[in-house]
C-alpha cells in the first residue's frame, strides 16, 4: 500500500456500519404479449424517512437482537447449508417484509404456507415470532436465499451492511404497506424500473439501480433460486464515489474507476476529478501526477497517460512522455516545475515515446543538461513507427532512485524498479515503485481493455509469462494498485492479472476451436469465429492478437518444441 504520507488528503474514519437485511420478493408474471417474465416488489419509502427518503426500495430493515435469538432460531425452518448469520438475515427480512408490507413468509405445519386469514389474525409491530407460534406457523427460512452484500459507502452519515435476499413471493398474498414507513407497493420489472428511473420517473439509489441491473438479466424466478443455490452472494460490494461532469458518481468494484478512487480517496472522501481532460495534471498521491495526452482513440482509450514521480525536493521522473505534442510536453515539464532527472519509456510504440526526445530538449533548453532517456532499444521485430534508441540501456531489475536528504538528516526516495516484460512488444517494461507497492504496467495491463500482442514484435507466450512474472511481484511486495498507459487506475492488482490470463487463455480456446473447425481456413475465417463477441469494426485489430494466439497454439503442438 502507499505511504500514508504520501496521500493526499488527511484520514477520516468512516462511519460504523448497522446490520440490516433485504428482501426481493419475486414473482412471474405475463407482459402485455403474454410472455412470462421475472417481476419484483417494491415500495416507495416515506419522505420523512431519515435514510433515502422517497426513494424506490425493496422492503427491509435493522437487523433486532430477537431475530439473532434462539427462540427465533428454534421457530424457524432453514436448510443446512444455512449459516447461524443467513439463518438471521433471513428472520429479519421475513419480519420486515411482514410489518412493512404486509406479506408473511411462513408455513403451517402441513407445508400450507400462510394465507389472508393467516395475516389478519396477526399485528403488525407485535411480537413477531410469537404471533406465528400462536397461529401455528414456522418462519419460511429456508426459502429466503442470499443474492448479494451491500456495504454502504464510506462517505454516508449513516451505514449499513446489508444482506439482499430473494424469495419466491406466497401465493394468495398481496402486499399492503404499512402507510408509515413505506407506501405504494407495486409489482414491476427490473427493465421497466430502469427505464422510469432513466426518465426521472422513479428515484431509486444506487444499490437499487446496481442490483436491478444484474436482476434484469434473469428470465424468471427459478432462475435467480438457481443461481443462488450455493450459498453465496453473487456479488459483494462497498461503493466508491468521485466527480464526473460535476455531479457525484457512484461505482461497484468492477467498475473501471474504482481503483482509482480507492487509492486517491481511500476513506471515500468524493473529490477526486473522474473527467478526461489533456489540459492539466491530475494528483493520484502528494508524489504522483498523471498528465494524459490529447490522443484519444480506438487504440489509445482516452489517451496515453504520462506519469510523473516524485517531489520538488526529490526531482521527478518521467514516465512514458507520449507522442510528440509540444504542448502535452509543455504541461508535463511544467508541472514538474522543469525539474525532471529521467526520461524512462515503457516501450518504443509512437504513441508512447517519440516525446521522450523533445521533452528531454525541453529540459536542456532550461538548463538542465543532464536528463537522459532510458528504456530498453526495440527489438528487429519492430515496426518502422516504433524505432527507439534510448540514451542508456536499463537492465532488468535495475533500481531507478530519487532521493532527497534533508538538513535534519531525514532521507525522502522513489525507487523505481525495472522489469523486463516482453509480450506486447519485445522491448516492453513495467516499473515498481517499491516504496508505494505500486506498478506501472504501461501497455501490459489496461484499464477497461485488453492489450494487442501484435506478432513479430509481440509474442504470446512472453505475453502470458511476463503477466506471470508480475503476478509474483505484486505478491511479494503487497501491490494492490496497477497504473497504466491508458485508463484509470487499477485496483486488486492480483485479481485483474488473473483475469487478464483468463481472458487470454479463454480466448485462445475459441481461437483453437475455431482452427480446428476450420482447418483450411483464413486467418478471416477464424477472427469472426474466435472473436463474434467483439463488434467486426475491430476485427482488423483483433487479427494481430489471433496471430500471437496461433503462434502459441502451434508451438505448444507435439513435434514444436
Amino acid at each position: 500500500m502507499p505511504r500514508t504520507t504520501q496521500q493526499l488528503h488527511p484520514h477520516r474514519e468512516p462511519v460504523a456500519t448497522r446490520a440490516a437485511a433485504t428482501v426481493l420478493l419475486l414473482r412471474d408474471a405475463p407482459d402485455a404479449a403474454g410472455a412470462g417474465g421475472l417481476e419484483v416488489l417494491m415500495t416507495r419509502r416515506s419522505a420523512q424517512a431519515s435514510f433515502a427518503p422517497g426513494a424506490y426500495v425493496f422492503p427491509g430493515g435493522g437487523i433486532d437482537a430477537l431475530d439473532a435469538g434462539a427462540g427465533a432460531h428454534a421457530a424457524a425452518d432453514r436448510r443446512a447449508t444455512q449459516s447461524e448469520l443467513q439463518l438471521t438475515q433471513a428472520i429479519a427480512a421475513i419480519r420486515e417484509s411482514f410489518e412493512e408490507l404486509g406479506v408473511l413468509l411462513a408455513r403451517h405445519a402441513d407445508g400450507r404456507m400462510a394465507d389472508a386469514q393467516d395475516i389478519a389474525a396477526m399485528a403488525r409491530h407485535q411480537p413477531f415470532v410469537a404471533q406465528c407460534q400462536a397461529c401455528g406457523l414456522r418462519l419460511a427460512a429456508d426459502s429466503v436465499y442470499l443474492l448479494a452484500h451491500w456495504t454502504a459507502d464510506r462517505d454516508l452519515p449513516r451505514r449499513f451492511e446489508v444482506p439482499f435476499l430473494v424469495a419466491r413471493m406466497p401465493e394468495g398474498q398481496t402486499p399492503v404497506a404499512d402507510e408509515a414507513e413505506q407506501f405504494e407497493p407495486l409489482w414491476v420489472r427490473p427493465a421497466d424500473a430502469l427505464a422510469r428511473h432513466g426518465a426521472g420517473q422513479f428515484f431509486m439509489i444506487f444499490p437499487t439501480i446496481r442490483t436491478l441491473q444484474r436482476l434484469s438479466r434473469f428470465a424468471d424466478t427459478q432462475a435467480v433460486l438457481d443461481a443462488v443455490a450455493q450459498e453465496k452472494p453473487l456479488w459483494v460490494s462497498c461503493p466508491r464515489a468521485g466527480i464526473l461532469a460535476g455531479k457525484q458518481a457512484r461505482y461497484m468494484e468492477d467498475d473501471p474507476p474504482f481503483g482509482e478512487l480507492a487509492l486517491v480517496c481511500p476513506d471515500g472522501q468524493i473529490v477526486h476529478p473522474l473527467d478526461w481532460q489533456s489540459e492539466r495534471v491530475v494528483p493520484l498521491l502528494k508524489n504522483l501526477q498523471r498528465l494524459t495526452a490529447p490522443n484519444p482513440g480506438v487504440m489509445t482509450g482516452p489517451g496515453t497517460n504520462s506519469y510523473l514521480l516524485g517531489e520538488p525536493a526529490t526531482g521527478f521522473i518521467a514516465i512514458d512522455p507520449g507522442p510528440a505534442d509540444a504542448e502535452h510536453l509543455d504541461r508535463l515539464w511544467r508541472a514538474a516545475g522543469g525539474d525532471i532527472r529521467m526520461i524512462v519509456c515503457t516501450h518504443s510504440h509512437p504513441d508512447h515515446a517519440p516525446g521522450a526526445a523533445p521533452l528531454q530538449a525541453l529540459c536542456r533548453r532550461a538548463g538542465r543538461a543532464a536528463v537522459p532517456i532510458l528504456g530498453l532499444p526495440s527489438a528487429p521485430t519492430a515496426r518502422a513507427a516504433s524505432q527507439f534508441t534510448p540514451d542508456r540501456v536499463l537492465q532488468n531489475d535495475e533500481l531507478l532512485v530519487l532521493e532527497h536528504r534533508a538538513p535534519d538528516g531525514q532521507t525522502t526516495t522513489h525507487t523505481l524498479q525495472v522489469i523486463h516484460t516482453p509480450g506486447h512488444a519485445a522491448n516492453h517494461l513495467c516499473l515498481l515503485l517499491l516504496e508505494d507497492s505500486l506498478l506501472f504496467s504501461g501497455d501490459h495491463i489496461l484499464n477497461g481493455s485488453t492489450t494487442v500482442v501484435d506478432p513479430p514484435d509481440g509474442n504470446m507466450a512472453d505475453y502470458l509469462d511476463s503477466l506471470d512474472r508480475l503476478d509474483a511481484l505484486c505478491a511479494a511486495h503487497g501491490v494492490e494498485f496497477i497504473l497504466p498507459a491508458h485508463g484509470y487506475v487499477l485496483g486488486a492488482a492480483r485479481t485483474a492479472i488473473a483475469r487478464l490470463k483468463a481472458h487470454r487463455l479463454a480466448r485462445e480456446a475459441k481461437v483453437l476451436a475455431a482452427m480446428q473447425a476450420l482447418p483450411q481456413g483464413s486467418i478471416d475465417d477464424w477472427v469472426r469465429q474466435a472473436y463474434d463477441d467483439v463488434p467486426p469494426r475491430m476485427w482488423p485489430v483483433a487479427q494481430r492478437s489471433l496471430l500471437a494466439h496461433v503462434e502459441r497454439i502451434r508451438a505448444l503442438q507435439p513435434g514444436n518444441g
